[in-house]
């Protein structure tokens, strides 16, 4: 089976301060990975890398586009990269206004990434919104409301049907459930985890808490001054961590 996403030895600098370094992997379809570490780990800039928003050093992201296969992101086009952007890839930012208009309604918000795959049917578009404002719990009587009269957690769940309503191949999350109270976290996280079984979404996705990755990832990376010291499946890196900076990691968790 073809990767759906093959990271070559990305690497980012930021004068004498390592980004990311030689990092590589692959992602299969249907496949969550995550990416862990404290801050200033490198986690975020090398998603940041892989989503295009920064561009790498030195390295290749080779993504399957569906009409001409694997094509290295890294050097496409910027009208190339955007269209990627709005079709087969979504990011779900840490902060929920960096993704949302918050001066257009929520319908607006999700009716405006159709719009941008070439939807024009206005009665469709609605339709679509509001068949996506319950999917993510979001009460249809709120369609017309701006995101601004949302809670954080709301505002969260408005980003990511935003973000899925076009159907996308990839989804970049980072840090998708912080700064939110633990009971919305928890709800969030069952919402995420149900739409990426049912829409068989690959994922990456960027956090400091392991409890996001045991219930969301299948396999996980573990990084550190920029580099990646320990992947594996999931639950096998968090049970039985061979790198000394792993076990740190797990046994923080474990005396909290």
């Amino acid at each position: 089976m073809t990767p759906l996403l093959d990271v070559r030895n990305i690497a980012k600098r930021y004068g004498a301060r390592i980004g990311c370094a030689d990092v590589s992997f692959d992602l299969y379809p249907g496949e969550v990975m995550g990416i862990v570490g404290e801050s200033g780990s490198g986690k975020s800039t090398l998603l940041n890398c892989l989503a295009g928003h920064l561009e790498p050093d030195a390295g290749e992201v080779l993504f399957d586009t569906r009409a001409e296969g694997p094509r290295d992101t890294v050097t496409m086009s910027e009208p190339e990269r955007r269209m990627l952007a709005r079709t087969d890839w979504a990011f779900v930012h840490q902060n929920a206004r960096d993704g949302l208009r918050m001066g257009v309604s929520a319908g607006g918000n999700v009716g405006e990434r159709l719009m941008a795959v070439g939807a024009r049917h206005y009665g469709q578009i609605r339709e679509q919104a509001l068949d996506w404002l319950e999917r993510v719990e979001i009460a249809p009587d709120r369609i017309d409301d701006r995101p601004s009269a949302f809670s954080g957690g709301m505002q969260q769940r408005l980003q990511i049907a935003r973000n899925l309503v076009t159907g996308p191949r990839l989804v970049f999350m980072d840090e998708p459930t912080g700064g939110l109270d633990v009971s919305v976290q928890a709800r969030l996280l069952d919402l995420l985890r149900g739409l990426v079984r049912q829409m068989g979404l690959s994922a990456i996705i960027v956090t400091h808490d392991l409890a996001v990755v045991r219930l969301l990832a299948d396999r996980l990376m573990v990084m550190k001054s920029g580099r990646v010291v320990e992947t594996g499946l999931t639950d096998q890196v968090l049970d039985d961590p061979q790198h000394a900076y792993t076990q740190l990691l797990v046994s923080s968790v474990l005396q909290v």
